[in-house]
């Protein structure tokens, strides 16, 4: 849309034009596990179902996953905060919501620790690598956060649990009757936690 508005006795001329947003809600990243890709999302009907409540959704394969060539820099959690701060930037995304299962917990947490004010929302789903900062540096991260898990993964679920409670604005889900990938066991049960904390982000 055009529009132009005089200004002032010396009749200056100023043109602009905006868009509205169609939403403020965030956009929402997903990473993945070891043993699945971006795909996973597609054909669970998370990207789809996402988009549908007018959130912008990506799924992306981590370096060596699916279409993603290896990167050397990603040998490093410092390199791995490069690589999504790249990804971010490349998206165009602003402030995201970060969804990470399992192995990508080594991209996220460091993310998380580091960038934390880079994110709206932080969904981690039984993550591994929690151990691995302390509970003081949890406690400095300020980003809402949905710890989610299936309540028959007794091993990283409980785990990541003990460590990532010390972030001080999270809450828990557990999904009944699912395991590790709980998102896959129980699809419907994963995608109403996640869409009642992306609405509560609004």
């Amino acid at each position: 849309q055009h529009s132009s508005t005089e200004v002032g006795e010396g009749g200056v001329q100023v043109a602009g034009r905006g868009l509205v947003p169609l939403s403020v809600q965030p956009d929402v990243l997903f990473l993945h596990g070891q043993a699945f890709t971006s795909k996973t999302w597609e054909a669970l009907g998370t990207l789809a179902l996402l988009a549908g409540e007018g959130y912008r959704a990506v799924a992306i394969d981590l370096p060596g996953y699916g279409d993603s060539p290896p990167a050397e820099m990603v040998a490093s959690a410092q390199g791995r905060v490069a690589f999504l701060d790249h990804v971010l930037q490349e998206l165009g995304m602003q402030r995201p919501v970060l969804v990470s299962p399992s192995m990508s917990g080594r991209f996220a947490l460091p993310f998380l620790l580091a960038r934390g004010d880079r994110l709206a929302g932080f969904v981690p789903i039984a993550p591994v690598g929690t151990k691995d900062y302390a509970a003081e540096q949890y406690q400095q991260v300020q980003t809402s956060t949905l710890i989610l898990y299936g309540d028959r993964d007794t091993r990283l679920g409980p785990q990541a649990l003990q460590s990532l409670r010390h972030l001080p604005r999270h809450r828990v889900a557990v999904v009944p009757n699912a395991g590790h990938a709980c998102y896959l066991d129980k699809p419907e049960d994963f995608h109403r936690a996640l869409l009642g904390f992306l609405d509560q982000l609004k």
